[in-house]
């Protein structure tokens, strides 16, 4: 395998060939960044609406033993044509711009327009539970119908926890690091949220907005090293369901995802607050009706609709094109 060229070790693997296959993938892995952002919303949910997910799974799962034992001994085209690097390096380029330059555009949003931004991921992963229970193979079955049950109780009690205040030992950060990354995985359970319930949300993400500062450096690699670990361990593990009990995966997926609109509910009323480090923080909220009906409402329900007929068009699109493809 040695012997061949490094274009042929690029193209051994399945990703994107066309420089608009590049940006489209690019973008893909772009709006999985701006989810992981949001408490409450997920990257697995965005793969999952743009049709990459599987293939995600499966580019993770290309990074196994063997792949590091060519990286020790060198052998650079051997590792690159066994790891899916046409689909990984787009993708996470995507990822990484939209977190380092959109984070405090995202702050900004969930403080200053709460409610038109729930609205809009509210439509979002409303549309996605339809496009994730279409992939059952018998939506009526009994053991679809109570592994969606189980994953709806799962994630609506996920959601409910109160957040806590929790040290910052480096242990503790790359602890964070395998949560958040395993949540961000799964459609529907927010690893940016998890980090919230841990604590650490604020944590990471002020190391983000300056990542050059020596001491965020060195939270920033903790904390990815947590998320190396936690994405080649679990991602095998999901993509071996996915393989070998497809159906229930997906049914447990549309439960979690039916859940986690408990979260995303963009109409909330405080009911305890408690102040950490200076700042309040919400301890506990609940959903409610609006009181008036006024223009942000509007605005709201607007873009409910714009979300959820979005991820529909971009699921027909996407089946669409996949049709093309068998024929």
């Amino acid at each position: 395998m040695s012997n061949m060229t490094w274009k042929e070790a690029w193209e051994a693997g399945p990703g994107p060939r066309t420089p608009i296959e590049y940006l489209v993938h690019f973008l893909k892995g772009f709006c999985m960044g701006v989810a992981d952002l949001i408490p409450g919303v997920s990257g697995g949910t965005i793969a999952f609406i743009t049709g990459i997910y599987e293939g995600l799974l499966e580019a993770v799962a290309s990074i196994h033993k063997d792949v590091i034992i060519d990286l020790l001994k060198f052998r650079f085209k051997d590792v690159a044509a066994k790891v899916h690097l046409r689909f990984i390096i787009p993708l996470g380029a995507g990822m990484v711009l939209a977190i380092l330059s959109l984070a405090r555009l995202m702050h900004y949003l969930i403080k200053e327009q709460p409610v038109p931004t729930w609205a809009l991921f509210f439509g979002l992963i409303a549309a996605s539970i339809i496009v994730i229970w279409k992939q059952l193979e018998d939506h009526f079955d009994i053991k679809n119908i109570a592994m969606i049950v189980f994953g709806a109780v799962f994630a609506y009690l996920i959601v409910g926890l109160i957040p806590v205040e929790t040290p910052d030992a480096f242990w503790f950060i790359y602890l964070c690091g395998i949560i958040g990354i395993t949540a961000m995985i799964l459609p529907g359970i927010s690893g940016s949220f998890l980090l919230l319930i841990l604590g650490k949300y604020e944590y990471i993400t002020g190391a983000v907005k300056n990542p050059l500062v020596p001491e965020n450096m060195v939270i920033l690699f903790v904390f990815l090293c947590g998320t190396a670990s936690g994405l080649l361990g679990f991602s095998k593990i999901l993509n071996w369901l996915m393989k070998h009990y497809h159906s229930l995966t997906m049914a447990w997926l549309t439960g979690i995802l039916i859940g986690s609109m408990r979260k995303v509910w963009p109409w909330k009323e405080v009911l305890e607050t408690k102040v950490i480090r200076g700042k309040v923080k919400i301890l506990r909220e609940a959903n409610v009706m609006p009181e008036h009906i006024n223009g942000e409402v509007w605005l709201a329900i607007a873009l409910i609709i714009l979300g959820f007929i979005a991820v529909l068009w971009m699921d027909h699109h996407h089946s669409k094109r996949k049709s093309v493809q068998v024929a």
